[in-house]
Parts: structure tokens; C-alpha cells; sequence
């Protein structure tokens, strides 16, 4: 007769089994919901009529941006799991190693969407619709490497959607500087997720898996130069337009000097530095956020 685990087993398999969800959810990478989130925390601060941004909105933005980060990895490995299988930095995830079951991952999926929703109705009518349509561009990404050299396109398309989500949580609209930011987050999208495609180049030509990095070979930096220089130009703009200050412009002009300094540092056939770069895009987004904040707070300041 077999034995049952004793409590201390029992603990040791919960406990493990937590683990493996949570990496399957990428919380021990949070590089990533920074990049999802920073958008729409900067949408929040330009959309602020002066003073501080609206700090629930901040909140909610920050938990949505957790929660939908996770389940989109979740979503995009159980796509990709014969595909991770095959290569060497994506083989351990808990799906291709066996950690998590297929069953178990639909079922955290469904999880996490529930979680989502819940903190997507606490928005206006404009945000809720703007959520949910989001949900088909982050269902369609996990395919699209199949079938273009530009996934990162669409990683773009739907990372950014905070953006958009941001203006009509404060303004209940959709303004040309929403517009303006969302294409500006595309393109700095497609900057920094070419850097990282680099790293599973190798990986990806043999198993026929198609990226930006795979397309553009050893033209990437001047390419990713001009995608930062199209995203800092529409980001700046949606400041203009906005009606931003002259220290969110500054902000902006700091973001690009970090922008260089990122392709200097870059080299394409160093899986090591273009993870390094590709993180460093955390610090890129912050600076944008500071500028936007700095600025919203200096326009409500009263002048004596």
C-alpha cells in the first residue's frame, strides 16, 4: 500500500508546483510587465490636466499589466512548446520540461484572464472595449512567427494598447496624442524586441521559427536606430500635442541619448549583450515617465 506524503512533502510539491506556475507566468522576469506597462503609465501622466497622475488609475495599470503579461506568456508557450523544446534558453519552461501540464496551463490561463477582467471593469466603458478588443492581438502574436519576419510587429501592436487605454481612462477618449504615443510605443516595440530576437537567432533558422533579427541579420543596428528615432519623434509629439511641458521634452531628449548609449553597447552576436540592452529598455521607458510626471506635476504647481 503506497504511503500518503507527509505534511513537510505535501509543503515541498505545493511549493514547487507555485514555482513553476510563477515562472510560467514570467513573474521571476519582470522586465517584461515593465515594458507593458510603462505605456500606459505614461499615457496617464500626459492625459493629467496638471498635478499628480491619477494614482488608482497607476494601480490598476500596474496589476493588469502583471497579470496580462502572465497570461500572455502562458498563452504564447502553450503555442510554442514544441518549438521551446527544441531551444536551448526556452527548453526548461515549466511546459517543455514537463513542470506544468498542458491542462494546468489552460487552466491558469483561463485564471488569469479572470483576474484581468475583474480589474479591467473598474475602467470606463471606452477602457473596457478597448481591453477586450486588445485580447485578439494578444492571441494572434503567438502565431505570427510562423508566418512573418516581423512578430515583433505585433508584440507592438499589443504592448503598447496601454497607451491607448491610458488617454481614454482619463480623458475618456481617444485623442491624436494617443495615437501619437501608441505608434511611438510600436516602434521603440520593435527596437528593443529585434535586440532580444538576437539571442535565439541560431535556434530560430533551424527550426523555422521567422524574426525581425533573422530578416534584418547585420543591418539590425541601423534598422533598431531608426526605429528609436521614429518612436522618440511620436512619443515627443504625442507631448506636443498633448499639450506637455518643455521638461517632458527634455525627458524625451534624455530617452534618446539612452537610446544611443544602448546602441553602442550593442553587440548582435552576444546572446549576453542583447539581453542586457534589451532589459536596459526598462530604464528607457522610466525616463520618458519621468519626464511626463515632472512635467504634469511643474504645470499644476501655482505660480505666487
Amino acid at each position: 500500500m503506497k504511503s500518503q506524503p507527509s505534511l513537510e512533502e505535501t509543503d515541498k510539491l505545493l511549493t514547487q508546483k507555485l514555482k513553476s506556475y510563477a515562472r510560467l507566468a514570467r513573474l521571476d522576469r519582470p522586465t517584461g510587465w515593465w515594458l507593458l506597462l510603462l505605456p500606459g503609465w505614461w499615457a496617464i501622466a500626459l492625459a493629467a490636466d496638471g498635478g499628480m497622475p491619477d494614482l488608482r488609475l497607476m494601480a490598476l495599470f500596474f496589476a493588469g499589466a502583471i497579470i496580462m503579461r502572465g497570461a500572455g506568456c502562458t498563452l504564447n508557450d502553450l503555442a510554442d512548446r514544441e518549438f521551446d523544446a527544441k531551444v536551448a534558453r526556452t527548453r526548461s519552461r515549466p511546459l517543455p520540461s514537463g513542470e506544468v501540464s498542458v491542462r494546468g496551463a489552460i487552466v491558469f490561463l483561463m485564471l488569469l484572464l479572470t483576474l484581468g477582467l475583474a480589474i479591467l471593469v473598474q475602467l470606463n466603458r471606452l477602457s473596457i472595449s478597448l481591453g477586450a478588443a486588445s485580447l485578439g492581438l494578444v492571441a494572434l502574436y503567438p502565431f505570427m512567427k510562423r508566418w512573418t519576419n516581423w512578430p515583433q510587429l505585433t508584440l507592438g501592436l499589443a504592448f503598447n494598447w496601454g497607451a491607448l487605454m491610458g488617454f481614454a481612462a482619463v480623458e475618456g477618449r481617444l485623442s491624436a496624442a494617443a495615437m501619437s504615443l501608441y505608434a511611438g510605443g510600436v516602434f521603440w516595440t520593435l527596437a528593443y524586441d529585434t535586440i532580444y530576437a538576437h539571442q535565439d537567432k541560431e535556434d530560430d533558422a533551424v527550426i523555422g521559427v521567422k524574426s525581425s533579427a533573422l530578416a534584418l541579420g547585420s543591418a539590425t543596428v541601423p534598422w533598431v536606430a531608426g526605429f528609436f528615432f521614429v518612436s522618440l519623434v511620436l512619443i515627443d509629439l504625442a507631448g506636443v500635442l498633448a499639450g506637455a511641458g518643455a521638461i517632458f521634452h527634455l525627458g524625451v531628449a534624455a530617452a534618446a541619448l539612452h537610446a544611443a548609449w544602448q546602441l553602442s553597447r550593442l553587440n548582435i552576436d552576444d546572446p549576453d549583450s542583447c539581453l542586457r540592452i534589451f532589459r536596459s529598455n526598462r530604464d528607457f521607458g522610466f525616463i520618458i515617465l519621468a519626464g511626463a510626471i515632472i512635467s504634469s506635476l511643474a504645470e499644476g504647481t501655482p505660480v505666487s
